[in-house]
């Protein structure tokens, strides 16, 4: 059992998002997934990016962001996932995961949860999605391998 604390989204506002925009992953890192910079910028102009900070209490301590552009096809798809740096390995990025997933849950329509990933580059996330149930659907969509979770 984790000891780690509940791990929740929360919409971000004027007044939250400064420290979730301040979280960075561990270097070398960088590679794997967009800065949160970039993400927030994207969502402010694609209406179908929808950002959330993740929190332990009241702790930022991650960032994730959806797509529903295939929502009327059933796939919601987790486009961007991240755990600060400083709060890596502590099994909270997993609690966060789940949290996504059930988040996925309630989103009308909803049927599967889609996400994608760098492959072959050391410390890629596919292990640590395949742990928590995804699995490969064979896709390559923009040089990234296409995962799957039935909700």
């Amino acid at each position: 059992m984790s000891t780690s604390p509940a791990v929740e989204l929360r919409v971000l506002t004027r007044e939250t998002y400064r420290p979730v925009l301040n979280l960075r992953v561990r270097p070398g890192q960088e590679r794997l997934v967009a800065s949160n910079a970039g993400s927030l910028a994207q969502a402010h102009f694609e209406p179908e990016a929808v950002p959330f900070g993740l929190y332990a209490g009241d702790v930022p301590v991650g960032f994730v962001m959806f797509g529903t552009e295939e929502l009327n096809a059933g796939r919601l798809w987790v486009w961007r996932f991240m755990i600060g740096a400083e709060h890596q390995g502590r099994g909270l990025g997993r609690d966060a995961m789940r949290a996504v997933v059930e988040h996925a849950r309630g989103v009308a329509g909803a049927r599967e949860l889609r996400l994608s990933h760098v492959d072959g580059v050391e410390g890629h996330p596919g292990p640590f999605y395949e742990r928590l149930g995804f699995a490969y659907t064979g896709e390559v969509e923009d040089d990234e391998r296409v995962m799957r979770l039935a909700l």
